[in-house]
Protein backbone atom coordinates (compact mmCIF):
# COMPACT_ATOMS: atom_id res chain seq x y z
CA UNK A 1 0.00 0.00 0.00
CA UNK A 2 1.01 3.80 -0.66
CA UNK A 3 0.83 6.29 1.65
CA UNK A 4 0.67 10.04 0.70
CA UNK A 5 0.05 13.31 2.66
CA UNK A 6 -3.47 14.65 2.75
CA UNK A 7 -4.12 18.43 1.42
CA UNK A 8 -0.82 19.86 3.16
CA UNK A 9 -2.27 18.45 6.86
CA UNK A 10 0.78 16.54 7.21
CA UNK A 11 -1.46 13.27 8.12
CA UNK A 12 -0.53 10.40 5.63
CA UNK A 13 -3.17 8.33 4.00
CA UNK A 14 -3.53 5.15 2.43
CA UNK A 15 -3.67 5.76 -1.76
CA UNK A 16 -6.84 3.24 -1.23
CA UNK A 17 -9.48 5.01 1.00
CA UNK A 18 -12.31 2.20 2.54
CA UNK A 19 -15.28 4.26 1.79
CA UNK A 20 -18.46 2.90 3.79
CA UNK A 21 -21.56 4.06 1.83
CA UNK A 22 -22.57 0.14 1.11
CA UNK A 23 -22.52 -0.84 4.90
CA UNK A 24 -26.16 -0.96 6.18
CA UNK A 25 -29.42 -1.16 5.02
CA UNK A 26 -28.62 0.08 1.50
CA UNK A 27 -26.45 -2.36 1.03
CA UNK A 28 -25.27 -4.68 3.48
CA UNK A 29 -27.30 -5.06 7.02
CA UNK A 30 -25.17 -7.99 8.45
CA UNK A 31 -22.83 -5.45 10.94
CA UNK A 32 -20.63 -8.44 11.85
CA UNK A 33 -19.98 -8.64 7.91
CA UNK A 34 -18.77 -4.98 7.49
CA UNK A 35 -17.00 -5.22 10.75
CA UNK A 36 -14.44 -8.02 9.34
CA UNK A 37 -14.68 -5.92 5.48
CA UNK A 38 -12.97 -3.17 7.66
CA UNK A 39 -10.89 -5.08 9.91
CA UNK A 40 -9.34 -6.66 6.95
CA UNK A 41 -8.91 -3.43 4.72
CA UNK A 42 -6.65 -1.88 7.93
CA UNK A 43 -4.62 -5.34 8.19
CA UNK A 44 -4.06 -4.91 4.69
CA UNK A 45 -2.36 -1.23 5.14
CA UNK A 46 -5.35 1.00 4.68
CA UNK A 47 -5.35 3.27 7.45
CA UNK A 48 -8.08 5.86 6.09
CA UNK A 49 -12.11 5.18 6.46
CA UNK A 50 -15.00 7.49 4.73
CA UNK A 51 -18.29 7.34 6.25
CA UNK A 52 -21.27 10.17 6.10
CA UNK A 53 -23.75 10.82 8.01
CA UNK A 54 -26.48 10.01 5.63
CA UNK A 55 -25.28 6.56 4.52
CA UNK A 56 -27.98 4.60 5.38
CA UNK A 57 -29.23 7.53 8.10
CA UNK A 58 -26.52 6.55 10.32
CA UNK A 59 -26.61 3.55 10.19
CA UNK A 60 -22.91 3.59 8.33
CA UNK A 61 -21.36 5.72 11.16
CA UNK A 62 -22.59 3.43 13.78
CA UNK A 63 -20.99 -0.03 12.04
CA UNK A 64 -17.96 1.91 11.67
CA UNK A 65 -17.43 3.12 15.34
CA UNK A 66 -18.41 -0.50 16.39
CA UNK A 67 -15.69 -1.77 14.30
CA UNK A 68 -13.01 0.60 15.47
CA UNK A 69 -13.86 0.15 19.15
CA UNK A 70 -13.37 -3.59 18.96
CA UNK A 71 -9.88 -2.99 17.66
CA UNK A 72 -8.61 -0.51 20.10
CA UNK A 73 -6.51 1.55 17.31
CA UNK A 74 -8.34 4.11 16.75
CA UNK A 75 -5.22 6.55 16.61
CA UNK A 76 -4.13 4.70 13.86
CA UNK A 77 -6.89 5.39 11.50
CA UNK A 78 -7.74 8.76 9.77
CA UNK A 79 -11.27 8.82 9.95
CA UNK A 80 -13.12 10.82 7.64
CA UNK A 81 -16.94 11.69 7.73
CA UNK A 82 -19.61 14.36 6.01
CA UNK A 83 -22.70 16.90 6.69
CA UNK A 84 -25.49 18.01 4.78
CA UNK A 85 -27.77 15.91 3.71
CA UNK A 86 -31.12 15.60 5.44
CA UNK A 87 -30.56 13.53 8.87
CA UNK A 88 -35.09 12.50 9.92
CA UNK A 89 -38.10 14.62 9.43
CA UNK A 90 -38.54 18.21 10.07
CA UNK A 91 -36.54 21.86 9.39
CA UNK A 92 -33.29 22.72 10.03
CA UNK A 93 -31.64 18.64 9.97
CA UNK A 94 -29.68 19.31 7.17
CA UNK A 95 -27.42 21.98 4.94
CA UNK A 96 -24.24 23.85 6.03
CA UNK A 97 -25.62 26.17 8.75
CA UNK A 98 -23.88 26.62 11.99
CA UNK A 99 -26.96 25.79 13.28
CA UNK A 100 -27.38 22.11 11.86
CA UNK A 101 -23.51 21.88 11.85
CA UNK A 102 -22.78 21.74 15.42
CA UNK A 103 -25.86 19.21 16.21
CA UNK A 104 -24.80 16.84 13.13
CA UNK A 105 -21.48 16.75 14.30
CA UNK A 106 -22.23 15.43 17.90
CA UNK A 107 -24.21 12.77 16.31
CA UNK A 108 -21.41 11.81 14.39
CA UNK A 109 -19.33 11.64 17.22
CA UNK A 110 -21.44 9.69 18.86
CA UNK A 111 -22.39 7.01 16.63
CA UNK A 112 -18.79 7.42 15.57
CA UNK A 113 -17.34 5.98 19.31
CA UNK A 114 -15.02 8.99 18.93
CA UNK A 115 -13.63 12.03 20.81
CA UNK A 116 -12.65 13.61 17.24
CA UNK A 117 -13.06 13.02 13.36
CA UNK A 118 -9.80 13.17 11.62
CA UNK A 119 -11.47 15.16 8.36
CA UNK A 120 -14.70 16.39 7.96
CA UNK A 121 -16.43 16.78 5.22
CA UNK A 122 -19.19 19.60 3.73
CA UNK A 123 -21.39 16.74 1.40
CA UNK A 124 -22.47 19.18 -1.41
CA UNK A 125 -22.73 22.54 -0.95
CA UNK A 126 -25.36 24.96 0.27
CA UNK A 127 -26.68 28.19 -1.37
CA UNK A 128 -28.94 29.10 1.18
CA UNK A 129 -26.08 29.11 3.46
CA UNK A 130 -23.37 31.90 3.39
CA UNK A 131 -19.86 30.15 2.81
CA UNK A 132 -18.31 32.09 5.64
CA UNK A 133 -20.72 30.90 7.99
CA UNK A 134 -20.16 27.49 7.11
CA UNK A 135 -16.27 27.89 7.33
CA UNK A 136 -16.52 30.03 10.83
CA UNK A 137 -18.15 26.87 12.31
CA UNK A 138 -15.82 24.61 11.05
CA UNK A 139 -12.93 26.70 12.38
CA UNK A 140 -14.66 26.88 15.55
CA UNK A 141 -15.09 22.86 15.33
CA UNK A 142 -11.03 22.78 14.65
CA UNK A 143 -9.85 24.46 18.00
CA UNK A 144 -12.60 23.07 20.20
CA UNK A 145 -10.94 19.53 19.01
CA UNK A 146 -13.96 17.84 17.58
CA UNK A 147 -12.46 17.85 14.30
CA UNK A 148 -8.68 18.08 13.07
CA UNK A 149 -9.05 19.02 9.28
CA UNK A 150 -12.01 20.24 7.14
CA UNK A 151 -13.15 19.92 3.42
CA UNK A 152 -15.78 19.41 0.50
CA UNK A 153 -17.09 16.86 -1.64
CA UNK A 154 -18.48 17.33 -5.21
CA UNK A 155 -18.00 21.00 -5.19
CA UNK A 156 -17.59 23.23 -8.38
CA UNK A 157 -14.60 24.09 -9.08
CA UNK A 158 -16.14 28.06 -8.93
CA UNK A 159 -17.14 27.31 -5.22
CA UNK A 160 -13.81 25.89 -3.97
CA UNK A 161 -12.38 29.52 -5.47
CA UNK A 162 -14.83 31.29 -3.51
CA UNK A 163 -14.60 29.19 0.05
CA UNK A 164 -10.99 30.06 -0.26
CA UNK A 165 -10.93 34.06 -0.95
CA UNK A 166 -13.78 33.89 1.87
CA UNK A 167 -11.12 32.01 4.10
CA UNK A 168 -8.13 34.21 3.20
CA UNK A 169 -10.11 37.63 3.45
CA UNK A 170 -11.63 36.94 7.14
CA UNK A 171 -8.81 34.68 8.29
CA UNK A 172 -10.57 31.75 8.48
CA UNK A 173 -9.56 28.05 8.15
CA UNK A 174 -9.65 26.61 4.75
CA UNK A 175 -10.91 23.96 3.01
CA UNK A 176 -7.98 21.24 2.98
CA UNK A 177 -9.70 18.83 0.75
CA UNK A 178 -12.21 18.05 -2.13
CA UNK A 179 -13.60 14.61 -3.03
CA UNK A 180 -14.97 14.69 -6.65
CA UNK A 181 -15.90 11.58 -8.83
CA UNK A 182 -13.60 10.55 -10.81
CA UNK A 183 -13.44 7.81 -13.06
CA UNK A 184 -12.58 6.48 -16.23
CA UNK A 185 -15.83 7.47 -17.70
CA UNK A 186 -16.08 10.35 -15.69
CA UNK A 187 -13.27 12.78 -16.37
CA UNK A 188 -15.11 15.90 -15.70
CA UNK A 189 -13.26 17.11 -13.07
CA UNK A 190 -9.89 17.16 -14.91
CA UNK A 191 -11.28 20.48 -16.79
CA UNK A 192 -11.43 22.45 -14.12
CA UNK A 193 -11.94 20.95 -10.38
CA UNK A 194 -8.37 19.24 -10.15
CA UNK A 195 -6.28 21.94 -11.71
CA UNK A 196 -7.83 24.20 -9.43
CA UNK A 197 -7.23 21.51 -5.92
CA UNK A 198 -3.66 21.86 -7.02
CA UNK A 199 -3.30 25.07 -7.34
CA UNK A 200 -5.06 25.67 -3.66
CA UNK A 201 -3.10 23.16 -2.23
CA UNK A 202 -6.00 20.94 -1.34
CA UNK A 203 -6.02 17.23 -1.44
CA UNK A 204 -8.30 14.97 -3.47
CA UNK A 205 -9.90 11.66 -2.33
CA UNK A 206 -12.13 10.26 -5.40
CA UNK A 207 -15.14 8.56 -5.25
CA UNK A 208 -17.18 6.32 -7.78
CA UNK A 209 -13.99 4.96 -9.59
CA UNK A 210 -15.92 1.95 -10.82
CA UNK A 211 -18.97 4.18 -12.07
CA UNK A 212 -21.53 2.80 -9.89
CA UNK A 213 -20.43 -1.04 -10.90
CA UNK A 214 -20.28 -0.60 -15.13
CA UNK A 215 -16.48 -0.57 -14.55
CA UNK A 216 -16.55 -3.50 -12.37
CA UNK A 217 -16.63 -6.06 -15.72
CA UNK A 218 -20.36 -7.13 -14.72
CA UNK A 219 -21.75 -4.74 -17.36
CA UNK A 220 -20.88 -5.93 -20.90
CA UNK A 221 -22.53 -4.85 -24.18
CA UNK A 222 -24.64 -7.48 -26.00
CA UNK A 223 -25.25 -9.30 -21.88
CA UNK A 224 -28.74 -9.04 -20.33
CA UNK A 225 -27.78 -7.66 -16.86
CA UNK A 226 -30.37 -7.91 -13.56
CA UNK A 227 -31.13 -4.83 -12.37
CA UNK A 228 -32.53 -5.96 -9.17
CA UNK A 229 -29.20 -6.35 -7.42
CA UNK A 230 -26.36 -4.11 -6.80
CA UNK A 231 -25.82 -0.31 -7.87
CA UNK A 232 -28.37 -1.38 -9.76
CA UNK A 233 -30.68 -2.06 -7.52
CA UNK A 234 -30.46 1.52 -6.15
CA UNK A 235 -30.51 3.63 -9.23
CA UNK A 236 -32.29 1.62 -12.05
CA UNK A 237 -32.38 4.40 -14.57
CA UNK A 238 -28.51 4.82 -14.83
CA UNK A 239 -28.63 0.48 -15.86
CA UNK A 240 -31.45 1.37 -18.11
CA UNK A 241 -30.12 -0.04 -21.66
CA UNK A 242 -32.61 1.99 -24.01
CA UNK A 243 -30.87 5.14 -22.85
CA UNK A 244 -27.74 6.23 -25.19
CA UNK A 245 -25.49 6.98 -22.15
CA UNK A 246 -25.57 3.13 -20.89
CA UNK A 247 -24.79 2.00 -24.70
CA UNK A 248 -21.61 4.91 -24.90
CA UNK A 249 -20.52 3.46 -20.87
CA UNK A 250 -21.08 0.07 -22.17
CA UNK A 251 -18.77 0.46 -25.63
CA UNK A 252 -16.18 2.59 -23.28
CA UNK A 253 -16.03 -0.97 -21.18
CA UNK A 254 -14.94 -3.21 -24.18
CA UNK A 255 -12.16 -0.81 -24.93
CA UNK A 256 -11.11 -0.53 -21.29
CA UNK A 257 -12.11 -4.29 -20.62
CA UNK A 258 -9.38 -5.16 -23.72
CA UNK A 259 -6.71 -2.33 -21.86
CA UNK A 260 -6.68 -4.41 -18.84
CA UNK A 261 -6.38 -7.86 -20.60
CA UNK A 262 -3.21 -6.07 -22.58
CA UNK A 263 -1.80 -5.33 -19.38
CA UNK A 264 -2.55 -8.52 -17.49
CA UNK A 265 -4.59 -7.03 -15.10
CA UNK A 266 -8.76 -7.21 -14.21
CA UNK A 267 -10.51 -4.13 -15.54
CA UNK A 268 -11.96 -3.00 -11.93
CA UNK A 269 -7.74 -2.85 -11.13
CA UNK A 270 -6.96 -0.67 -14.33
CA UNK A 271 -9.73 1.45 -12.87
CA UNK A 272 -9.00 1.88 -9.59
CA UNK A 273 -5.22 2.66 -11.07
CA UNK A 274 -6.26 5.69 -12.99
CA UNK A 275 -7.41 8.50 -10.23
CA UNK A 276 -3.97 7.81 -8.98
CA UNK A 277 -2.13 8.30 -12.21
CA UNK A 278 -3.63 12.31 -11.69
CA UNK A 279 -1.28 14.35 -9.84
CA UNK A 280 -3.95 16.22 -7.79
CA UNK A 281 -5.54 12.89 -6.35
CA UNK A 282 -4.50 11.71 -2.75
CA UNK A 283 -6.17 9.02 -2.17
CA UNK A 284 -8.96 7.01 -3.98
CA UNK A 285 -12.28 5.26 -2.11
CA UNK A 286 -13.04 2.18 -2.67
CA UNK A 287 -16.70 0.86 -1.77
CA UNK A 288 -16.89 -2.62 -1.11
CA UNK A 289 -20.14 -4.17 -0.36
CA UNK A 290 -18.55 -7.43 0.31
CA UNK A 291 -15.19 -9.18 1.73
CA UNK A 292 -14.62 -10.72 -2.26
CA UNK A 293 -14.95 -6.90 -3.38
CA UNK A 294 -12.39 -5.76 -1.17
CA UNK A 295 -10.21 -8.27 -1.97
CA UNK A 296 -10.43 -7.96 -5.89
CA UNK A 297 -9.56 -4.12 -4.95
CA UNK A 298 -6.93 -5.04 -3.00
CA UNK A 299 -4.92 -6.90 -5.45
CA UNK A 300 -4.40 -4.20 -8.03
CA UNK A 301 -2.99 -1.85 -5.42
CA UNK A 302 0.81 -2.02 -6.74
CA UNK A 303 -0.46 -1.03 -10.75
CA UNK A 304 0.68 2.42 -11.79
CA UNK A 305 0.43 3.00 -15.04
CA UNK A 306 2.47 3.92 -17.37
CA UNK A 307 2.34 6.43 -20.32
CA UNK A 308 1.57 4.35 -23.24
CA UNK A 309 -1.59 3.18 -21.43
CA UNK A 310 -2.57 6.53 -20.13
CA UNK A 311 -2.34 7.74 -24.06
CA UNK A 312 -5.07 4.58 -24.87
CA UNK A 313 -7.16 6.10 -21.80
CA UNK A 314 -7.33 9.10 -23.53
CA UNK A 315 -8.04 7.62 -26.88
CA UNK A 316 -10.79 5.74 -26.00
CA UNK A 317 -12.60 9.01 -23.47
CA UNK A 318 -10.63 11.91 -23.77
CA UNK A 319 -9.78 14.25 -20.79
CA UNK A 320 -11.91 16.41 -19.36
CA UNK A 321 -15.06 14.34 -21.15
CA UNK A 322 -18.13 13.22 -18.88
CA UNK A 323 -20.11 9.69 -20.03
CA UNK A 324 -22.49 10.24 -18.06
CA UNK A 325 -23.39 12.67 -15.46
CA UNK A 326 -21.69 11.15 -12.42
CA UNK A 327 -23.82 12.61 -9.28
CA UNK A 328 -27.10 12.04 -9.50
CA UNK A 329 -27.97 13.54 -6.34
CA UNK A 330 -27.27 17.62 -6.51
CA UNK A 331 -27.49 19.55 -9.64
CA UNK A 332 -26.39 23.10 -8.85
CA UNK A 333 -29.74 26.07 -8.36
CA UNK A 334 -28.47 27.78 -11.31
CA UNK A 335 -29.82 24.82 -13.46
CA UNK A 336 -32.75 23.40 -11.18
CA UNK A 337 -34.54 26.55 -10.61
CA UNK A 338 -35.70 28.06 -13.30
CA UNK A 339 -35.99 32.01 -11.66
CA UNK A 340 -31.98 31.85 -12.12
CA UNK A 341 -31.18 32.15 -15.03
CA UNK A 342 -34.48 33.75 -16.32
CA UNK A 343 -34.30 37.84 -16.50
CA UNK A 344 -37.17 39.54 -14.90
CA UNK A 345 -40.15 40.62 -16.80
CA UNK A 346 -43.68 42.12 -16.15
CA UNK A 347 -45.46 38.70 -15.29
CA UNK A 348 -42.17 37.11 -13.84
CA UNK A 349 -40.54 39.39 -11.24
CA UNK A 350 -37.22 39.27 -9.70
CA UNK A 351 -37.00 36.77 -7.41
Amino acid sequence: MRYRVLGGTGIEVSAYCLGTMMFGAIGNPDHDDCARIIHTALDRGINFVDTADMYSAGESEEIVGKALAARGDRDDVVLATKVHFPMGEGRNRSGNSRRWITRAVEDSLRRLRTDRIDLYQVHRPDHTTDIEETLAVLGDLVRAGKILAFGSSTFPADQLVEAHHVAERRALPRLRTEQPPYSLLARGVEAHVLPVVQRLGMGALTWSPLASGFLTGRYRKDRPFDLGTGRAALHPARFDPALPTTTAKLEAVEAFTALADDLGRTLPELALAFPLAHPAVTSVIIGPRTLDQLEAALKGADLVLDDAALDRIDAIVPPGTNVYHPDGVWQPPSLTTPALRRRPTPDRPAR
